[in-house]
């Protein structure tokens, strides 16, 4: 099956080097009294074609050390050895540097760092702005004037080696934006620690600000900045640059009339479905009773910021909501013809974008547990490429190691099987073949033994916290490496033997080398299409 497994991987090569390069995540927040055991929850769908496959441990640096803030040190760079080898890729420019006043954390470190030993986490969702529209033309000149050295994945790693609590990396990200701007488009940043959920978002020069997710309230944002209030009296819940209001007035942003949204001015995008489809289907399923209108056009004024869902919110839930593609309304995309005879929903041709999406790089759900010990609560699952047909593991941002897998891969280098993302990658390239069948048979190997290690996952969790407690916390750092890695090795293990066993059993399109039969709406479309060729030639 070797050989077979390397010559279907050609064919997957080949469709992602066709495929778009395009930045588009989807991102969730969790307040404590929403979960189902009182843990706070951020997650990240990095989507994108582009991105860099690879995570790595990034290991403590001693109060006094120097590190260079750095420009696109990602694609294709490899910080294996970070900081003793500093391989920030080639499109990366050194164009400052950070002193640490006391030793960093470790931390967790993917195309955006996302969870340090002290249990802080955030993921981010890139937000475009219409820049043809009189707004967008005005932000885009002010942008370009203010521009400055810091962009997302350096604001992400300096916030997860400095800091230990949401509210204080809110408070350390404003700060790095004041003393050296923003490069980039906008940004959406989710954040927790295990008590707060915060939402940070970045606009351009030195503009910023951000607010507290309720305890009993879920964030979700798809590409677009959602803050559409600030209350300049509540301190507790809402931080802001401080002229952030006075920018707007000086360079003709806003005219003073009206509530102050910040979304709208800083980043306006509020009627494009590619992004409001996403949160509507994310707010209906989290709350119907919201009745929600997919088409609204105002959803900075119509839409609430926040859901109090009307069931609690666990990790599965939070891996369902990423894994949708609007089944059960009049936008699944599975009932297209670009879905194909057998309901195939990632497509890259899809009009509609989904959430669970065929270029997804990784998702993590981070999920914080605040009464545990620090070493203990920094948990995230995490799982490579489209969620709705990849498992997610355990890793702790304090463990000594992570399994060779997750340091391996590039998208521009041949397939893989050592590699995690090319492995799972293959099992979702294959899934498309027929994948109304494949998915149930991706999900009968993975869903029972993802609720089992829900479950061994908390008992482990407890184990390590109590050595912790009685002063072993080497040892409990131990138990959690050698669980991480022994849930990562047998996930992937298992994923190559499903892409054998699906490139078999689709193999030329068939199921079981039997052709299967299209349903008739299928045959309608295509006698159409054919049809209609007929007729322009």
């Amino acid at each position: 099956m070797k050989r077979m497994r390397k010559v279907f991987a050609v064919m997957l090569v080949m469709a992602l080097i066709a495929a778009e390069s395009l930045a588009a995540c989807t991102i969730f927040a969790v307040g404590k009294n929403a979960s189902v055991d009182g843990t706070t929850m951020i997650s990240h769908t990095c989507d994108s074609t582009t991105d860099d496959l690879r995570v790595w441990l990034i290991p403590s640096m001693p109060a006094g050390t120097t590190r260079d803030i750095v420009l696109n040190g990602r694609a294709g760079a490899d910080y294996s050895q970070f900081p003793e080898v500093k391989n920030y890729g080639p499109g990366s420019l050194v164009l400052g540097s950070y002193t640490f006043k006391e030793d960093s954390n470790q931390y967790l470190h993917g195309m955006y760092s996302f969870m340090n030993d002290k249990g802080l986490a955030m993921g981010e969702s890139t937000c475009s702005f219409d820049r043809s529209s009189e707004q967008g033309q005005k932000l885009t000149e002010v942008y370009d004037r203010y521009e400055g050295i810091v962009d997302c994945y350096m604001l992400q790693d300096l916030a997860l080696e400095t800091c230990s609590t949401a509210r204080e990396a809110v408070e350390f990200m404003g700060s790095i934006l004041n003393q050296y701007g923003w490069n980039g488009t906008p940004e959406c940043i989710n954040i927790t620690d295990g008590n707060e959920s915060w939402i940070f978002e970045a606009y351009g020069g030195n503009i910023w600000c951000a607010v507290r997710v309720p305890d009993d309230a879920v964030f979700v944002a798809a590409n677009r900045a959602r803050i559409n209030h600030i209350d300049f009296e509540d301190n507790e819940n809402y931080i802001y640059a401080e002229n952030i209001v006075d920018f707007a007035l000086e360079n003709g942003l806003w005219d003073g009339e009206g509530e102050f949204i910040p979304c709208k001015i800083y980043a306006p995008n509020p009627e494009r479905t590619y992004s409001t489809r996403r949160e509507w289907m994310a707010m209906t399923l989290l709350d119907p009773s919201l009745n929600l209108d997919p088409e609204e056009k105002n959803p900075d004024e119509n839409w609430p910021l926040f859901v109090v869902p009307q069931e609690k919110v666990s990790v599965d839930t939070i891996h369902k909501l990423s894994s949708n593609y609007y089944q059960g309304t009049p936008y699944d995309v599975t009932k297209t013809v670009e879905a194909g005879p057998f309901g195939n929903p990632l497509n890259p041709r899809h009009a509609e974008r989904t959430i669970n999406c065929y270029r997804c790089t990784y998702i993590q759900i981070a999920c914080v547990d605040a009464s545990l010990p620090e070493p203990v609560r920094c948990l995230a699952y995490f799982g490579w490429g489209a969620p709705d047909s990849t498992y997610l593991t355990p890793i702790w941002a304090s463990q000594t190691s992570l399994p060779e897998q997750f340091g391996i891969g590039l998208r521009e280098e041949p397939y893989n099987e050592d590699s995690g993302w090319w492995v799972t990658a293959l099992v979702q390239q294959t899934a498309t073949i027929n994948y109304q069948d494949a998915i149930n048979t991706i999900h009968e190997a993975r869903d029972q033994r993802m609720a089992d290690q829900y479950v061994a996952t908390n008992a482990i969790q407890q184990a390590a916290a109590e050595m912790v407690e009685a002063g072993n916390t080497d040892m409990a750092i131990e138990l959690l490496t050698t669980y991480s890695t022994a849930q990562a090795n047998t996930w992937h293990d298992l994923w190559k033997d499903l892409a054998d066993d699906l490139i078999s059993t689709y193999m030329h399109g068939n199921k079981d080398m039997s052709t299967p039969a299209t349903p008739d709406w299928w045959n309608a479309a295509v006698a159409a299409g054919d049809e209609a060729i007929k007729n322009m030639n």
